[in-house]
């Protein structure tokens, strides 16, 4: 995540929650994200995933993000965010879900992004990237058998 971005969420002033999602939409690629919400102590760091890298990252991992080990369980229920209703910032409206700790943003109804704990995202994408680097298309490992097969052997040369 080369892009970090620190916001201070004070509502009803929201032009800042708008402005970074909009240009983290435009840069489209992962943007680290540090929300500071007025009223709460401490921030909340997230990675804010164009929902298309997003999809290929899912393809490609081979397993889903593991989501606690044992003995995290008390942990896991005390950080359980309370029901809320949608966080609306201009176009922008913030669905966060109860389980799991990403929050899907969305313009006009249609996903654009989701914002997961930096954890998952940097998972999801060395999982992602490990499996498509050992996989090769049909057309191209047929193209590459042939290539093979035309070079001639150490024991020719």
């Amino acid at each position: 995540m080369g892009i970090q971005i620190d916001v201070v969420v004070s509502y009803p002033i929201n032009d800042e929650v708008e402005r970074v999602l909009g240009l983290a939409e435009a840069v489209g690629e992962p943007v680290g994200v540090t929300f500071m919400w007025e009223g709460r102590a401490g921030a909340e760091r997230a990675v804010l995933v164009p929902a298309a890298t997003l999809a290929l990252w899912e393809h490609w991992a081979p397993t889903a993000y593991p989501m606690s080990g044992a003995g995290d369980e008390d942990r896991a229920v005390a950080e359980e965010p309370e029901l809320a209703h949608p966080a609306e910032f201009g176009a922008f409206t913030l669905f966060r879900r109860r389980v799991g700790g990403r929050t899907a943003v969305t313009r006009e109804g249609v996903v654009v992004a989701e914002l997961l704990p930096p954890d998952e995202a940097h998972w999801l994408e060395e999982k992602a990237r490990d499996v498509r680097q050992g996989f090769m298309d049909p057309k191209q490992k047929a193209a590459f058998e042939e290539f093979l097969a035309r070079q001639a052997s150490l024991d020719e040369q």
